[in-house]
């Protein structure tokens, strides 16, 4: 049997993917003190608010790479909102071991 180049990536090694790379971004924001882990900020600290607008991108950007991937693999399913307030929701949730470990560590003021 020949496998063609659609059929290189599974449903479940792209679904892997999409979820490893939503984790890492909804935390990124709360790992370090830089905008988008690029640019530098004249703020000692990272305010909360820039952290939440880097949240917000991430998400835009991992749904996005998970359109790619589902349509590398094959059709295009058509969303409705209550994929979008689920999908929200769950990289709210994946976010939270960063949010803890930034602002409810007792370490906080040797960050």
């Amino acid at each position: 049997m020949i496998v063609g180049c659609h059929q290189i990536m599974s449903v479940s090694t792209g679904s892997a993917l999409v979820i490893l790379i939503a984790l890492l971004g909804a935390n990124l924001p709360f790992l370090n003190q830089r905008l988008f882990a690029i640019f530098r900020i004249d703020h000692p600290i990272k305010p909360l608010r820039w952290r939440l607008m880097e949240m917000v991108a991430t998400y835009f950007g991992v749904g996005l790479l998970a359109f790619l991937v589902e349509s590398f693999i094959g059709d295009v399913f058509i969303q409705g909102w209550e994929f979008y307030v689920t999908t929200v929701s769950l990289f709210a949730v994946f976010a939270f071991p960063g949010f803890a470990y930034r602002y409810l560590s007792c370490r906080r003021h040797l960050m």
